[in-house]
């Protein structure tokens, strides 16, 4: 692929392959595969993640959150007042 610039307007818009090779965020080159996110075999009946209903293969001993935060100005509610979510 040939490299060239193509500034307008003094801003660079097109592919950041142009202006920049892959790298990470400590600025060291990265391997490029020609087979991203090589997945299982899933041919196999033992490597399928299946569900039926509410059943799943996949599904494993996950205890249920107890604990959270009190959310406020729930005013006289009487459910619902802990929120246990991913919270940002």
């Amino acid at each position: 692929m040939a490299k060239f610039s193509m500034k307008r307007d003094g801003k660079e818009v097109g592919g950041a392959s142009v202006y920049a090779e892959p790298h990470t965020m400590d600025g060291k080159a990265m391997k490029i595969s020609s087979t991203p996110g090589v997945m299982p075999n899933r041919s196999k009946a033992d490597t399928v993640n299946m569900s039926v209903g509410n059943i799943s293969k996949a599904a494993g001993d996950e205890q249920v959150k107890t604990d959270g935060i009190k959310v406020r100005g729930t005013g006289a509610a009487t459910k619902g007042l802990i929120a246990r979510g991913p919270m940002a």
